[in-house]
């Protein structure tokens, strides 16, 4: 995984504070779907992704930049607030564990998990809606899906969900296959 999306302390204190001043000022939703927005910017562009994230630009230009291409976006004052002190310390670079961060305790505060789900294959709706379907019956709670394309895999899924992983991808069925061939 790329460094810039790994989880980090001082993303995770950043997420927790903002967090809890959108839950005591009672704007949870909308500053969620700024960080929602932020994230779709981000995963969408390269060019804003690396501006960001690069060290050659100075804080308060990286935040001139941000806020100018958010700007349709309408984002709370909460939100622009945190983008503002994560410049105003240096910190923009860590843009991307404060959104996963803050997504996980949204989730946790909501109710919802999130299920990290690798299939050789785009999966479709149907198939996307049914996952989802299976993983609230099984797991007791409603599932966000995030899904991703490894055709490594060569056909079946593999869904993370917290610490736990349920592999039926067909590599690893055939991995398995080949080992216990190998030992008999």
């Amino acid at each position: 995984m790329n460094d810039q999306y790994r989880e980090t302390e001082a993303g995770d204190r950043y997420a927790r504070a903002a967090f809890g001043l959108a839950l005591e000022t009672k704007v949870l939703d909308k500053v969620n779907g700024d960080i929602a927005t932020l994230k779709e910017l981000l995963l969408s562009s390269a060019e804003l992704r690396n501006f960001v994230t690069s060290l050659v630009y100075k804080s308060d230009v990286k935040l001139a930049g941000l806020l100018a291409v958010t700007k349709s976006a309408k984002l709370n004052t909460l939100t622009t607030n945190l983008l503002g002190v994560l410049a105003a310390n240096g910190r923009l670079n860590q843009l991307f564990p404060v959104i996963n961060a803050f997504n996980k305790l949204y989730a946790a505060h909501t109710g919802v998990v999130t299920a990290d789900v690798t299939s050789a294959v785009a999966l479709t709706d149907a198939q996307l809606d049914s996952l989802k379907t299976t993983l609230a019956q099984t797991l007791g709670q409603s599932a966000e899906i995030n899904t991703r394309v490894d055709p490594a895999l060569l056909g079946g899924l593999k869904v993370r969900v917290g610490s736990r992983l349920f592999d039926a991808s067909l590599k690893t069925k055939l991995d398995s296959l080949k080992f216990a061939l190998k030992r008999a």
